[in-house]
């Protein structure tokens, strides 16, 4: 039984050993690069200081609404701590050869692939804290947050595929195409809900930075690194996706956490289903 377990540990240990030797490798190209380390390192400064500064912004709200929007919306740096964590360390990056037809074929190009996995989490994060707000249809909600996670899904896709050039162009049109379906909602359906639940004004405003920092995700990939790399750094590239996650995530949670914080009282009429006292919501 003893020689049984120890051949199984010595056998997975072998079969592990190239993976950690993987990761210790891919932990030293992100120590020797400095444009590329100082990107996700600021990332992780940033969360944790933004969780802190949440759970204190937290401490008051009471409304059971206003509890879940401020829960979900703690989650969204939570989640990007742990992701940035990830990439640091060598666990969710990879180096994958790029194919015939793209500007660095043959290269071997560090892929930062664990990024699709956080926005996977943390965008729906974002977009269930905004339905919530505006008192979307619960149906409405799950469509779009299906569709915001389709989309960082075959972005991870476009990302990851070696075989065919071509093949990462079509899994890119593809995540826009889920991408539209977020815009449309966030843009024509939504706003309308937000107005009637009585938090219009700070919808628009969230809305908007959503909107425009979120057309910048696909606008990077497209010029840098993993697209037609315009941009050949990696470290430049990435530090292009950690400012949009910077403006994207945790200013977009203090702005919302502080308003939330200090409306409780219009957030549990929504909550009540009235817009106004003894007005029935318009739902």
């Amino acid at each position: 039984m003893f020689e049984t377990l120890l051949t199984e540990g010595v056998v997975l240990a072998e079969a592990l050993a190239p993976l950690q030797s993987s990761q210790a490798e891919l932990l030293g190209r992100i120590r020797n690069d400095t444009l590329l380390s100082a990107s996700l390192w600021v990332n992780v400064a940033l969360a944790g200081l933004s969780v802190l500064l949440f759970v204190y912004m937290g401490r008051n709200v009471r409304s059971p609404r206003a509890k879940l929007i401020w829960g979900a919306t703690l989650l969204i740096p939570l989640v990007s701590l742990s992701s940035y964590l990830g990439l640091l360390s060598g666990l969710t990056v990879g180096l994958i050869e790029m194919p015939l037809g793209h500007a660095l074929e043959g290269e071997a190009v560090l892929s930062q692939w664990g990024r699709y996995l956080t926005w996977a989490l943390s965008t729906p994060l974002i977009l269930l804290a905004l339905g919530l707000l505006a008192d979307v249809d619960i149906g409405d909600l799950f469509v779009v947050i299906a569709a915001d996670i389709a989309m960082c899904l075959t972005g991870l896709a476009a990302a990851l595929t070696t075989s065919s050039y071509a093949f990462r162009w079509a899994f890119y049109l593809v995540s826009c195409s889920f991408f539209v379906v977020v815009l449309y909602a966030l843009l024509a359906e939504w706003p309308a809900d937000a107005e009637r639940a009585g938090t219009g004004e700070v919808f628009g405003t969230l809305r908007t930075l959503t909107v425009v920092l979120w057309l910048g995700y696909p606008i990077i990939w497209a010029v840098g690194v993993e697209g037609f790399a315009l941009v050949q750094s990696v470290g430049i590239t990435s530090w292009g996706y950690s400012a949009l996650d910077v403006l994207a995530k945790y200013v977009f949670a203090y702005i919302l956490l502080r308003w939330v914080a200090d409306n409780q009282d219009t957030i549990e009429r929504v909550s009540a289903g009235t817009v106004d006292a003894g007005t029935p919501a318009d739902d």
